[in-house]
């Protein structure tokens, strides 16, 4: 795995981590279920994000 797979996944696993803490704030806070439901996708997209980037750097040989 080379340093630009590394790069993409951090990016990602970052932009994962806001929505888990978005989410986290949004429950202490007591906030609409429109907007958890909301954090919610973000932080599985992003899980799904992460592994389709790392298949496909394995594919490609990134």
């Amino acid at each position: 795995m080379g340093s630009r797979l590394r790069s993409v996944v951090t990016l990602v696993a970052i932009g994962t981590s806001c929505w888990v803490a978005a989410g986290v704030i949004a429950l202490a806070a007591g906030a609409d279920s429109k907007i958890i439901w909301t954090c919610v996708s973000g932080t599985a997209l992003g899980l799904i994000g992460i592994r389709y980037t790392i298949r496909r750097s394995r594919r490609s040989g990134i």
